[in-house]
């Protein structure tokens, strides 16, 4: 009896781990974190597109050796990268995105003062399709992206 208890003891608090790793990194989540800022701008939400997941999660996996070292893929989609100790999840990583929208002036269609770039292609009004993935470097660190279909940040354009 005590071994069985012990078992399901231990079943539990492993599936109540599991559930809080995967916690804010569901594709849901993602879209949602980044439909939010887009209707804020009254810009079409975004869907979640497989391939692009698919892309995103291989690229997120190549970067485990590399110990998160930010570094484009420079694939045929828009991209933004993050990277973060602890336990840095996806609806994180689209908030660290997203708080570089104080530096873009609309009327100059330019970032000022700091980076806003990530924050545009968060907004970008022509990207429909999402796709993100997250990976646990040997070093400890996590590394996310979220890719973008069509592109973003086309020179020349506004976001929205």
């Amino acid at each position: 009896m005590f071994l069985r208890n012990l078992l399901l003891a231990t079943l539990l608090v492993g599936s109540i781990q599991v559930q809080i790793s995967v916690s804010q990194n569901s594709p849901q989540d993602y879209v949602n974190a980044h439909n939010a800022v887009r209707a804020e701008v009254g810009v079409s939400p975004l869907s979640w597109n497989k391939t692009v997941a698919a892309y995103a999660q291989k690229y997120a996996n190549s970067r485990i050796n590399e110990n998160c070292e930010l570094e484009h893929s420079y694939g045929p989609y828009g991209e933004n990268i993050a990277e973060g100790y602890g336990n840095l999840n996806g609806v994180d990583a689209v908030t660290m995105w997203v708080s570089e929208k104080p530096n873009y002036d609309y009327k100059s269609n330019s970032c000022v003062g700091d980076e806003c770039l990530h924050y545009t292609q968060v907004v970008w009004r022509n990207s429909v399709h999402l796709g993100c993935g997250r990976a646990k470097c040997k070093n400890g660190w996590w590394f996310v992206t979220c890719n973008y279909e069509p592109v973003g940040n086309i020179e020349g354009q506004r976001p929205f």
